[in-house]
């Protein structure tokens, strides 16, 4: 719903700038089309990859490595799956739904969905090209550190 929410806000906004001035409106539309197609390519060999990693880890494999009982060893494995894995949010969330289903761990499956979002292994490239490898090494860093500290608070709370 919000999703619709903003594609109806950025119509608006968009029609309202056409009507205001046409010219910067066209010439706003084209650059951002000549920014997507420069972005592309690499991002369709991302989403390959992503493809690929999800061919191989099937829900049942993954929760095979996030098992409650896998402590320590499952968050690392859980961690590291989850920065190399490229999966929206609204796949995501249910996806960890099925996984507590099949008897993953809820710490486990907090520091994979917490990397699954904020760490982007896969897309490092992409990213170090348009942002710097010191900002995207921070960035990524302080992610994948902090999905611990998320994981740890959702051990206390869980409870």
């Amino acid at each position: 719903m919000f999703s619709i929410v903003l594609y109806v806000v950025a119509t608006v906004g968009l029609v309202v700038s056409y009507f205001k001035d046409r010219a910067k409106t066209k010439q706003a539309i084209m650059k951002a089309w000549k920014s997507f197609m420069n972005l592309l390519p690499d991002f369709a060999g991302i989403l390959a990859l992503v493809g690929l990693v999800l061919t191989v880890l099937s829900p049942d494999t993954i929760s095979q490595i996030l098992g409650a009982k896998s402590g320590l060893l499952g968050m690392v494995l859980a961690s590291i799956v989850g920065a190399i894995t490229l999966i929206p949010g609204f796949i995501a969330f249910p996806l960890a739904y099925t996984l507590l289903q099949k008897g993953a761990g809820v710490v486990q499956l907090g520091v994979f969905v917490s990397t699954l979002m904020m760490v982007g292994f896969v897309t490092m490239p992409l990213e170090r090209k348009h942002f710097g490898a010191r900002a995207t090494y921070l960035r990524n860093g302080l992610s994948f550190a902090y999905s611990f500290v998320v994981a740890a608070l959702l051990g206390v709370f869980a409870r």
